[in-house]
Parts: C-alpha cells; structure tokens; sequence
C-alpha cells in the first residue's frame, strides 16, 4: 500500500490538480533548502516529502485568481 494515499490527500484538496501545483512548488521548494545545505546524507525524495506535508497538515492553501500556498 503506497502511504500517504490518494484518498487521504484528496481530503486536504479540491481536486488533482491543485495536489500536483502544490506538491511541485513544495518539492521545488525542499530541493532549493538542501542544495543550499550540501548535506551529504541520504534524503527522501522531495515529491515524497511535499505529499507527506500536505498529507501531515503542514501546508494550508486558499484559491484565489492566482492561486498560492501559505
């Protein structure tokens, strides 16, 4: 079973593709922070890490005309 779900992704969103804008700006995001670390330790893949955040509740979002997230 693949964690966090489709199903309880679904719950923090209005549809696909607000998940996909969000998890690409946040995944952008996490991959900026690290290449700005330089660590040099085993990370989890930066898609992987923006789906649990949305899935934790880390991340709120609001539609507007030019939609964003906080």
């Amino acid at each position: 079973m693949i964690k966090p779900s489709l199903d309880e992704l679904m719950e923090k969103v209005d549809s696909k593709y607000t998940l996909v804008e969000i998890c690409a700006q946040i995944a952008r995001r996490i991959t900026e922070e690290e290449m700005e670390q330089e660590n040099n330790r085993p990370r989890m893949n930066p898609v992987s890490s923006a789906l649990w955040e949305i899935a934790d509740g880390y991340v709120t979002w609001e539609r507007t005309k030019t939609s964003g997230i906080k």
